[in-house]
């Protein structure tokens, strides 16, 4: 008996690929949960925490909402209102834009650099759950996961 058959108490599968996706949400949010604990003490949620990232990788330079809820990898994740929600922490903060006087960028501040240091090790741990995988087997899942994938990047 597999592992996702003893932990949702089911023998039988209407094909692989069904067990192939039941295995991966519930992995999914096993992760996400996982994650999120990591984030408790800081007070910010992993969305916040990758838009934070985001916004480190565009630094010292701005950014504007739309390229972060683009790069996002919680698709569903409401940009703006993470946005507001950094900044009342100061955490990020807004700009006028310099092309266009409408829009308004933002950019993270001293303290959210700060606060990425401070987790960096604990997002390290974050991985700590893949490390049952040899590099091989890691490497396999990578090319894996890419096939699926592409699979959706075609649809667009």
């Amino acid at each position: 008996m597999s592992t996702i058959e003893k932990l949702i108490v089911q023998k039988k599968f209407k094909s692989s690929y069904q067990k192939n996706m039941i295995s991966l949400f519930y992995t999914v949010n096993l992760l996400s949960d996982y994650q999120q604990k990591l984030f408790k003490d800081s007070k910010i949620t992993r969305q916040q925490y990758n838009a934070l990232r985001i916004l480190k990788g565009q630094y010292p330079e701005s950014s504007t909402v739309g390229l972060i809820k683009e790069r996002l990898i919680d698709k569903n994740s409401d940009a703006s209102r993470m946005v507001d929600r950094l900044c009342r922490l100061e955490f990020v903060e807004r700009l006028e834009s310099k092309t266009d006087k409408r829009a308004v960028d933002v950019r993270i501040t001293k303290k959210g650099l700060k606060l990425l240091d401070k987790l960096s090790d604990k997002v390290h741990d974050f991985e700590s759950p893949l490390r049952v995988l040899s590099k091989k087997e890691s490497e396999l899942l990578n090319t894996t996961l890419d096939k699926i994938l592409g699979k959706f990047i075609e649809k667009k």
